[in-house]
């Protein structure tokens, strides 16, 4: 259990890059987010061969993991989106609600009864986006982003919890990734009727970037994340994760100076989010070696 801890906080401090990356990268969003799941089902596809990792021979199945991979993608998408209209600190804050979603999401999913302390520290992130939601107003476009994201965010995360007990995590993102490279490439026309671009090549400072986004922040990040989810809950997972914003909000401060764009409720309502991480960590401790924590109590 200790070394599944170790590996979800390196997963953590691996995303809180993906929000500079977010704001390095010139592109628009859904480019951004088609270029990433493009190289990172290249990087996957030979991640696979080269290790000779036994794929699904069943259609049906592929297609049953890889529709999971729609869910992370469009949670990239708002999740960008929420970083170009606000800023990184708003954009991985807003990321927190995703344990709120999972606590709502996840006992009407499984058909199993909610939990009231989950209920009770997910309303205690709640109230910090809330506050956080006030402090200005020309970010609000970019918080209303970053709550759809966290939604998505939630969905993937308890449908892939049930894949992880059953195939290779790699296998997994590499149909996922696929997947979400067709399912958006599909919808990009519709998109750029609406959000033209300029160049639909990125430049070559662009393609670094993203391929230090796919392979460290996405192969790297989301196959230690699978593995997390075979020994910790979904629910202690994402709430987790709320530490995410610690570390991207340093990252922030430190390379696009953003301390100086947030205000008193921004940290108050950081304060909230944070202390939700303490407690759940808290009681998540209290729990372990319980079925609660194991694949085989899923639903």
């Amino acid at each position: 259990m200790k070394k599944s801890y170790l590996l979800l906080h390196i997963a953590i401090l691996l995303a809180g890059f993906t929000g500079v990356f977010g704001k390095l990268i010139t592109l628009n969003e859904g480019m951004l987010v088609w270029y990433r799941v493009l190289f990172s089902s290249i990087m996957l596809f030979f991640l696979v061969k080269g290790l000779r990792i036994r794929e699904v021979p069943d259609i049906k199945t592929r297609f049953d993991i890889g529709k999971v991979g729609l869910f992370i993608t469009i949670h990239w998408v708002f999740f960008y989106a929420s970083i170009k209209y606000a800023n990184i600190s708003v954009g991985v804050v807003c990321y927190c609600l995703t344990s709120f979603f999972t606590a709502i999401f996840k006992p009407v999913i499984d058909r199993s009864r909610f939990r009231l302390s989950e209920l009770l520290l997910s309303s205690m992130t709640l109230a910090g986006i809330l506050l956080i939601f006030h402090f200005d107003a020309s970010y609000q476009i970019g918080i209303v982003c970053g709550v759809i994201s966290s939604a998505f965010a939630a969905l993937y995360t308890i449908f892939n919890e049930r894949l992880v007990t059953k195939y290779d995590s790699r296998l997994i993102n590499y149909y996922q990734m696929s997947t979400g490279t067709i399912g958006l490439g599909l919808f990009m026309p519709l998109y750029l009727y609406y959000f033209p671009v300029e160049n639909l090549l990125p430049s070559a400072m662009d393609t670094f970037y993203l391929l230090l986004l796919a392979l460290f922040c996405t192969v790297g990040l989301y196959v230690i994340f699978a593995d997390v989810l075979k020994k910790i809950s979904a629910f202690t997972v994402n709430l987790t994760f709320n530490l995410e914003p610690l570390y991207a909000i340093i990252l922030a401060f430190l390379f696009f100076d953003e301390s100086k764009a947030v205000n008193f409720s921004f940290y108050l309502g950081l304060g909230f989010v944070l202390a939700s991480v303490v407690l759940q960590m808290y009681f998540s401790s209290k729990e372990k070696k319980t079925p609660a924590l194991e694949p085989t109590a899923l639903q």
